[in-house]
């Protein structure tokens, strides 16, 4: 193929995107994230559905406050990675107070919580192992493992009978070390894992367990320590991976966090650990800030968790077909991508700002609109809200 030829073939790829409905456009914000924003093109402020933002700290004057504390004392980057000069000792004060949050004996920070599942698998596990993965599992997960030369084996999202024909598969192939790799939280359907059968079904075939736990950590579980501690297996999770980059302030950066001896090894041998700059003095110190209104975030959780019931209770009674359960991720299901873009674009001229996810991000014929509540909302912004969608629902005969 010519070079010419590659161009005009990305080209036919970006018009079918476009001729298929799949196509995801950016919307530029001027103002900080919140429960209402400012995006460019709207003439007035719009609510804000579909961030990940869900205690609302994202715009916090602590936090900010506290980055440029931490970027004035240690400057704007660090120029290199962990291991030459990259360390501060933020960043393992930062390491230490996650860990003590989340249950560990230590912790590991990245780049993104992407880098942190690419991560893990590799340096601990070898071909003579196995990984038995969600079949619903973020893509992070799912390019991680590709890295690792552990034999693959995957289960139904969610379905423990399934979970166990894949155990018994791999230990009759003589498997050295089994890891059970999932969600805590499924991000496209707001289902919560049941950790509680993961570890028992771990504990009779002797399987590692490893848990995503992106869109709990801070907000789900008691004091926001996410779904292990939901479901009191804590010390029975090996490996927890995490983002501050969704409750805890919204900046960037993730973790892992597990037991010494395996945050050691992954400090020696975890590729984009080895590889990467260190997260910047600026993003530690928001980080720790965020984490300290999360541990006082009580009554931030309540008002969330009480955000989610109002809007998923009025959704139900307007006829919506809604998923999950008992978490502030409502997906709206539309089914047809395209439909589902003219809803999302409708809304936002109703002034509520929501994102259509299509195919690859779910599957073909799944489309949906996935709304995420946030502790910032108020009662009146939800119903608000909810009257939107039952107006554009009716334009579009998604509602009869």
């Amino acid at each position: 193929m010519s070079r010419t030829q590659f161009y005009q073939s990305v080209d036919t790829t970006l018009t079918q995107i476009r001729s298929e409905g799949l196509w995801k456009p950016e919307r530029p914000l001027r103002s900080p994230q919140g429960g209402e924003v400012e995006v460019v093109g709207q003439s007035a402020p719009v609510l804000n559905f579909c961030a990940n933002n869900y205690l609302g700290l994202a715009d916090s004057p602590s936090i900010a406050a506290a980055a440029t504390s931490a970027m004035q004392t240690y400057g704007y980057g660090m120029a290199s990675v962990r291991f030459i000069c990259g360390t501060l000792d933020a960043h393992r004060e930062l390491e230490a107070e996650l860990a003590d949050f989340i249950g560990t004996d230590d912790a590991i920070t990245f780049a993104a919580c992407f880098d942190a599942n690419g991560a893990v698998f590799e340096p601990l596990l070898g071909a003579e192992d196995a990984i038995i993965s969600d079949s619903l599992n973020h893509a992070s997960i799912i390019d991680g493992v590709r890295l690792c030369k552990a034999a693959r084996y995957r289960f139904k999202t969610r379905d423990m009978a399934d979970l166990e024909t894949q155990l018994q598969a791999a230990r009759a192939s003589d498997t050295e070390h089994i890891l059970i790799v999932t969600d805590g939280v499924f991000s496209m359907d707001g289902y919560i894992a049941d950790l509680a059968a993961i570890c028992q079904l771990a504990d009779t075939y002797d399987a590692l367990v490893m848990v995503d736990d992106c869109h709990a950590t801070g907000f789900i579980g008691p004091d926001g320590r996410g779904t292990p501690a939901l479901h009191d297996v804590v010390e029975r999770v090996d490996i927890v991976t995490s983002t501050l980059g969704k409750a805890m302030g919204g900046g960037m950066g993730g973790f892992i966090a597990a037991r010494q001896n395996v945050v050691d090894l992954l400090r020696q041998r975890a590729r984009p650990y080895l590889f990467s700059n260190a997260l910047a003095p600026a993003l530690v110190g928001g980080a720790m800030e965020s984490l300290r209104l999360v541990r006082a975030g009580d009554d931030l959780r309540r008002q969330l968790e009480s955000n989610a019931t109002r809007f998923r209770s009025a959704m139900t009674t307007a006829g919506f077909e809604l998923t999950g359960e008992g978490h502030p991720i409502i997906p709206v299901m539309i089914g047809d991508a395209a439909l589902a873009a003219e809803m999302a674009t409708r809304l936002l001229a109703e002034g509520v700002y929501v994102t259509a996810f299509s195919y690859p991000v779910v599957p073909i014929g799944t489309a949906r609109i996935r709304t995420q509540m946030n502790a910032a909302h108020t009662d009146a912004e939800i119903d608000r809200a909810v009257a939107a969608f039952s107006r554009v629902g009716h334009e579009l005969g998604i509602l009869s």
